[in-house]
């Protein structure tokens, strides 16, 4: 017990030695001035819009300023080279300001090319304001010191950053979890893009390759919306304002380590911010002359657009969850429990995390009490797509409780969906039919399926729901706990019957048979089914040791020439044959890793 103590007192030293003094306003205010003095200043153009680029979306948001009653301009983004190809256009077509919110900011491709465009338009004198997790971005005090001195035009903030830190190294973490988990752990999942307050574009995707088809190992299933208008843009801007002036919120000069760089600067000049060398230069070219197709963009992404009235952007409290007397802590929380809870016909659900929390759980219960013949279609990962197998491992411990108590027909997505052609678009398609891409053998687009060694393993990171076919969300909100209690989140609610059904083909495209596995009751003579239930519910009650191997549910995979079902169906089992708990695995190890989650990490559902 001592020994114990001792270490105790060991990581806690360690702790306040790793995360040391706060800086004086002094050195805060130093390096600010050096910020001032060495960061560019010039303008590369000298007219009233800044040279933005001409843009469809000017005139939707004229149109909707002018509109007798509310009008928004709405495009669901499936497809993740869209969505970088339509960032890129509405950074350049920025006449005044930008404001980018963010979890993640990779130091690849897409992450440098988003940023480079960024400095760019700052560049053109348009005002630019970056606020990223502290987390997972760019993690480099030297970048970061370079970045802010790039341009008069360009802030980039860090959220919540660990012993006020840029870089968090493994002993910082490690010191974080000792001693200040509870704020550590709390991070902003916010995903935002708002161009001249007209334009903003949420949803799953951070700035990381696999959130663009552009990883050729792995990519994720995601989705993002695009909104014009006038009131949603204003409610964007003020949800920006509030986290770039919290506390949470710090500059360049007040992180200790970008500090301690940006004051030695002025011995040790670094170069002026320069384009970066891409690791495939041929694919940005090609994503790049796309963004600047403005003929495209129109027919890509406006014109397929829906005309809506009712477009709400809401976001959680930055400082979530350290104020829980304020009605904003949880505000997107709790606007899709009450959305839930008026749901009569049909809930259609997409998460890549299924842990549902417990409130939602008990809307569901009492759902399922009132208005038996709901339908709840849940979209999800398997474990073999998945990124996170000890979240689905929490989630293959309750599937009971999902399937019989709260009635959900369960989807798994496959790993290699038999529609991945069409959900993932080739490299090949951004260069244009009439100008194919010339590249280095090593530089070559990756084949989804031309070769069977060499697929793109996907997985789902979409989080949209769709109630009764007339009102939908999408944001960053997964619909679990963490996302409920920890995370800030942000999403459009969107009252529309037209893109409610648009969303409602989207997700379940991804439930359809080539693409995903049906979860499902295990067929068992009946009395061998009562006393495995009754075994089943008794170690899923323990908190630990839940080590029960014939689970309720398993996966199926519908027989060649059948129909698809639902699981309920009583000719089920005739066109549906079980493929095992966790089908396309290949390495023993995850599915074992997976049932030592599952026995012993229920008390790790708020956190993970």
């Amino acid at each position: 017990m001592w020994n114990g103590r001792l270490s105790l007192l060991f990581l806690a030293g360690l702790a306040l030695l790793l995360g040391g003094c706060s800086l004086s306003r002094d050195r805060v205010r130093r390096a600010d001035a050096v910020i001032e003095q060495l960061r560019d200043h010039s303008a590369s153009c000298g007219q009233p819009d800044h040279c933005a680029a001409p843009s469809p979306y000017h005139g939707l948001y004229q149109e909707s300023a002018q509109a007798a009653g509310p009008l928004h301009f709405v495009t669901l983004l499936d497809h993740g080279a869209d969505s970088l190809a339509l960032r890129l256009h509405l950074v350049r077509s920025a006449k005044k300001s930008i404001e980018v919110q963010t979890f993640i900011f990779a130091a690849d491709d897409s992450g440098y090319l988003f940023l480079d465009e960024l400095i760019k338009a700052a560049r053109r004198g348009v005002k630019v304001r970056v606020i990223a997790d502290q987390l997972f971005s760019l993690g480099d005090y030297t970048l970061l010191a370079r970045l802010a001195r790039a341009h008069a035009n360009f802030e980039l903030r860090l959220y919540n950053p660990a012993f006020d830190d840029a870089a968090t190294q493994p002993l910082e973490f490690a010191a974080n979890l000792l001693c200040c988990f509870f704020q550590f752990n709390q991070r902003m999942h916010n995903k935002l893009l708002l161009i001249d307050g007209e334009t903003g574009l949420a949803g799953g995707r951070n700035y990381e390759d696999r959130y663009f088809d552009w990883d050729p190992e792995f990519d994720y299933r995601d989705r993002d919306v695009v909104v014009t208008g006038a009131r949603a843009g204003a409610q964007m801007q003020a949800s920006f304002e509030q986290f770039w002036a919290h506390p949470r919120t710090r500059s360049m000069a007040q992180l200790k380590d970008v500090n301690r760089r940006l004051l030695q600067v002025t011995r040790e000049p670094a170069p002026p911010w320069s384009t970066p060398a891409w690791v495939r230069p041929a694919r940005v070219a090609a994503i790049s002359r796309q963004a600047d197709d403005a003929q495209w963009i129109a027919s890509r992404f406006v014109a397929p657009s829906f005309r809506v009235a009712e477009v709400d952007y809401f976001s959680d409290s930055p400082n979530k969850p350290l104020e829980p007397e304020n009605r904003a802590d949880k505000e997107l929380t709790r606007h899709i429990i009450t959305l839930l809870d008026g749901a009569r016909h049909e809930i259609v659900l997409q998460t890549p995390y299924l842990v549902i929390s417990r409130p939602a759980r008990r809307v569901f219960r009492a759902l399922r009490e009132r208005t038996p013949e709901l339908r709840v279609i849940v979209s999800t990962n398997s474990l073999a797509a998945t990124d996170a197998f000890y979240v689905y491992a929490l989630s293959h411990k309750y599937k009971k409780r999902y399937i019989k108590h709260l009635g959900f027909e369960i989807h798994e997505f496959k790993p290699f969906p038999g529609d991945a052609a069409q959900m993932i678009q080739g490299y090949e398609e951004l260069s244009g039919p009439a100008e194919p891409l010339a590249v280095d053998d090593d530089l070559a687009p990756v084949p989804l399926h031309a070769d069977e060694d060499r697929k793109v393993r996907l997985g789902l990171h979409a989080k949209s729901i769709v109630i009764d076919g007339r009102i939908s969300l999408i944001g960053s909100h997964n619909f679990d706990p963490r996302s409920d209690n920890y995370n800030t989140e942000s999403g459009f609610i969107i009252h529309d019957t037209a893109f409610a059904q648009a969303l409602r083909r989207s997700v379940l495209r991804d439930t359809e048979p080539q693409n995903a596995w049906t979860i499902a009751r295990r067929p068992r003579p009946v009395l061998v089914d009562r006393i495995n239930n009754a075994i089943n519910d008794f170690s899923t009650a323990l908190p630990l040791f839940d080590f029960w191997p014939f689970r309720y549910a398993t996966s199926f995979e519908l027989k060649p020439g059948c129909q698809p079902l639902r699981s309920t169906d009583p000719g089920f089992y005739d066109c549906y044959e079980p493929v095992g708990d966790f089908p396309g695995v290949n390495l023993p190890l995850k599915s074992i890793y997976t049932r030592i989650v599952t026995a012993f990490g229920a008390g790790l559902v708020g956190i993970l």
